[in-house]
């Protein structure tokens, strides 16, 4: 398969290796030095690009690969508030095609499918309050993680006393932190830390007078997130419109 790569820092450079690895060929790269190559014919001649970018690039990026005719995996999050009813349009109206994830782990994947799990089962136990903490590099731009809010919207969905999300309390790199936790009774807070390299690390925890249950995903490195990333590559070759994990993992 011919792939693009579009953002080449840690997480496209990974991309790049494990892509390789599995007999994939690297025909674009494209980075903020040399974005014209988003007109290359290396460009329109991939079967996927993958894209991991920043919220401000990512949306643009989808466009100038859907005019070239590339379909395009990306784990960039952020842009979804502004441009998530364009993108939809796009991608089940205009034949156009998008596998979007905030997370490629299959481990936040099977994560994710305990998650849903566990809130339909405390549907039934009203004396558990649930609350949200993610931990993330110092890079980070953006707080709390999408894939916290996946994992919250996920939550509302599946918890009848939930209605929606909140972001909580931000702990920066020099200590200060600021927001707060507290929040209407049927919303769920995200709290969130950014501290030195950590690849990110999710946990919920629903707590009463009597105990607490604590759910957590903490990855290792990159790694996780890059081969996954390289798997909805391979998956999307073979379909079209609007894709996610759950059209890759069937749990």
């Amino acid at each position: 398969m011919k792939i693009a790569i579009i953002g080449y820092g840690k997480m496209g450079k990974m991309i790049e290796q494990i892509a390789r690895g599995r007999g994939h060929e690297i025909v674009c790269i494209i980075d903020v030095d040399n974005p014209q190559d988003f007109d290359s014919p290396e460009f329109a001649s991939a079967d996927v690009a993958i894209e991991f970018t920043n919220p401000t690039a990512a949306y643009g990026n989808y466009l100038k690969a859907f005019a070239k005719g590339v379909k395009v995996v990306s784990g960039s999050t952020g842009w979804m508030k502004d441009h998530g009813d364009d993108v939809r349009r796009m991608c089940n109206d205009e034949g156009k095609t998008l596998f979007w994830a905030s997370n490629f782990s299959v481990g936040v994947a099977i994560f994710s499918a305990v998650n849903r799990y566990l809130a339909k089962i405390m549907n039934g136990f009203p004396q558990y309050s649930v609350s949200m903490e993610e931990t993330h590099h110092i890079h980070k731009l953006d707080a709390p993680s999408g894939t916290a809010i996946t994992l919250a919207e996920e939550i509302v969905d599946n918890l009848d006393r939930k209605t929606g999300w909140v972001k909580g309390t931000l702990l920066s790199p020099d200590g200060t932190l600021t927001g707060s936790d507290k929040c209407d009774g049927d919303k769920i807070a995200i709290n969130s830390v950014r501290r030195d390299e950590v690849p990110g690390i999710h946990t919920v925890t629903y707590d009463s007078e009597a105990d607490c249950i604590t759910i957590t995903h903490d990855a290792h490195s990159r790694k996780g997130f890059a081969l996954g990333a390289v798997l909805a590559a391979e998956y999307t070759a073979t379909h079209s419109g609007l894709l996610t994990i759950s059209d890759m993992f069937k749990f």
